[in-house]
């Protein structure tokens, strides 16, 4: 080698250690933020390389994780609700952050379309937060929503009786979550109230004989204390899973071109990857996908061959347009063709909701569900993505089909839903269920039921065994609440009736019963409903009084009131649901309540600076 290339060669290595250098070795930073106030991690949490275009957020659990070069590197944490903190970069391998609450208003909103621009103490707009997250912007969204014309106060003396099935979806609160952690608040009808009572958990009685417990409290409305509530309670019994059903699970996959982003087919491939570990070798899968065209991925498989199931999941890719319908009768072929008699036979369809059924009209798709709804089959859904998601679609389906639906927005979710839950998504106790609750004209002046606007029934549907109603999961709890004027003294009950008198038996008079509630079930593969009725005696307690669950579903029932800025919502208020939540949280073992109250203050934020704006 020549002196002038082993000069040559010498320049090179110096410039190459002098690169190194100056930039510094990659390293992989981890770490979790938590709220300062209650100690629990923040999801959602904007995490950003300052003068540098390097973004990341948080995990539901409130972690995140970064590849960074330059060792004086400072990190910045935004969130909506908190302070914003700049803190230069650390190592460590249990990097921790603590954010504390702003409980001011929003000084200024801004977005990321110059991410440079972003200064402490500032909050990320929809915009902002949504191109983060892949969401196109608000004049490219195509999101759909059934409208929903909330319950309002009926009158005892010609309405005595109130009708309903049973609804254990919580939905539209992981929606509504979505949209508050994104920077602004849902749409109306996006919002029902039911299932963001439903989303959590509820420490019933469990129940010992029967499938379910009945559990009832009577206090007043914490947003109008001349009001009643009466909150009703449903106890799921458990089942050890080592004794469930078999289950035959065709997975139905919505790989169209609408689902090529981050939060839509990879989650759903997570989600299907975390239920698969709960399922048992006895267990069968069978992958069915549909886009231009639909197709089997793959054949009936027993779990025992989870290796051959996961490279089928991790060899999807999306493209193409939607043909659902095709989709959706394949996969009925393949579940009817593997079919498990007194067996657990259940179709999970997991898509966006853009879903075009083809040449068959929506009406013909839903007869080809409830077909084979009364052939054993069932049908749940799992929601994913944003911008296009077509709510009212996927919820209908799920109804229609004796199934749950659940919208997965990260994959603690899919966790919740598909693990935590997962006897009470897959495994049904009790089909058909329905309540009727008879009031008293005695004690009660006029009631509404809070929610459930889609699944109120007729009087003559609760004896009607062939009418169909909800169905209950194992472990599942189910909640409902009342409103209630209750009757003024000595008034005399309406008699301005042009046919009919209104006249109190000896019964109503001297019982001071406030309500008899009754509810029907069906066990599973039987066709005759079971009757139970319990009453509930006119004494409330005052709130302080009430159990956790009482005060917490209660505060869950005011923050859909306001987020739907209902007539009803009374003088509740973001601050007064706070305080409530924060008092009935309990032991609060996986956090969801302790989100539930950070939620509200992100929404008060939001609200204060629409109102600024206006």
């Amino acid at each position: 080698m020549t002196l002038k290339a082993l000069k040559s060669q010498l320049s090179q290595f110096l410039i190459l250690v002098f690169l190194l250098t100056a930039s510094g070795y990659a390293k992989t930073i981890k770490g979790i933020v938590y709220s300062k106030t209650d100690q629990l991690p923040i999801p959602g949490v904007l995490v950003k390389v300052l003068n540098t275009n390097i973004i990341t957020h948080t995990d539901f659990d409130g972690k995140f994780t970064l590849e960074i070069n330059d060792k004086t590197a400072i990190l910045q944490f935004s969130f909506l609700g908190y302070k914003a903190q700049q803190i230069p970069i650390d190592y460590k391998k249990n990097f921790k952050v603590y954010l504390e609450e702003n409980t001011s208003t929003l000084d200024e909103i801004i977005v990321l379309d110059d991410v440079e621009s972003i200064q402490p103490n500032q909050f990320i707009s929809n915009r902002g937060l949504s191109h983060v997250l892949g969401m196109p912007p608000s004049n490219l969204n195509t999101e759909s929503y059934a409208t929903i014309q909330e319950n309002g106060f009926k009158s005892v003396t010609l309405n005595p009786l109130s009708t309903f099935s049973v609804d254990v979806d919580g939905a539209s609160y992981s929606n509504i979550r979505r949209y508050i952690n994104g920077g602004s608040l849902p749409p109306i009808d996006a919002v029902r109230v039911e299932e963001m009572i439903n989303y959590f958990d509820y420490n019933y009685k469990i129940p010992k004989k029967k499938p379910f417990s009945i559990n009832t409290e009577l206090s007043y409305a914490p947003w109008n204390d001349n009001h009643l509530l009466l909150h009703v309670g449903l106890k799921g019994k458990t089942i050890d899973m080592k004794d469930a059903l078999h289950s035959n699970i065709v997975f139905l996959l919505d790989v169209s071109g609408s689902m090529n982003n981050p939060n839509k087919l990879p989650l759903v491939k997570s989600s299907l990857k975390l239920l698969l570990e709960k399922l048992r070798p006895e267990d069968r899968v069978a992958i069915v996908v549909y886009a231009g065209n639909s197709g089997l991925v793959l054949p009936s498989t027993s779990c025992s061959e989870k290796e051959e199931i996961l490279k089928a999941l991790d060899n999807l890719r999306a493209g193409g347009s939607t043909a659902g319908g095709a989709g959706l009768k394949l996969a009925y072929k393949v579940a009817e063709e593997n079919f498990i008699t007194n067996g657990n036979n259940r179709i999970v369809l997991a898509t966006d909701g853009d879903f075009n059924v083809g040449q068959s009209s929506n009406g013909d798709m839903l007869r080809l569900i409830e077909n084979h709804r009364d052939k054993g089959i069932g049908i749940s859904v799992l929601g994913f993505g944003m911008g296009n998601y077509k709510d009212d679609k996927m919820e209908i389906i799920a109804n229609k089909g004796n199934g749950n639906y659940a919208y997965i927005d990260n994959l603690l979710e899919a966790k919740k839903v598909l693990v935590n839950e997962f006897g009470g998504t897959f495994f049904t106790i009790a089909q058909d269920v329905k309540f009727q609750l008879e009031f008293n004209p005695a004690e009660v002046e006029k009631y509404r039921l809070i929610g459930y606007e889609n699944r109120l029934l007729n009087e003559d549907d609760f004896e009607d065994d062939t009418k169909d109603a909800g169905e209950i999961g194992a472990g599942h709890t189910v909640t409902a609440l009342y409103e209630i004027i209750p009757k003024a003294p000595k008034k005399e009950l309406d008699q301005n009736l042009k046919y009919q008198d209104v006249k109190l038996n000896e019964y109503a008079k001297k019982s001071k019963d406030l309500v008899t509630l009754k509810l029907r079930y069906k066990q599973p593969g039987t066709s005759k409903s079971k009757l139970l009725e319990q009453e509930v005696k006119a004494r409330p307690l005052v709130i302080n009084s009430t159990s956790n669950n009482f005060r917490f579903s209660a505060a869950v029932a005011g923050f859909g009131m306001l987020l739907r800025d209902s007539e009803y919502k009374g003088n509740i208020t973001w601050d007064k649901i706070t305080l409530l939540a924060k008092r009935a949280r309990g032991e609060d073992e996986l956090g969801y309540r302790g989100e539930f109250i950070r939620l509200v203050n992100s929404a008060k934020l939001l609200d204060q600076s629409r109102l600024q704006k206006d």
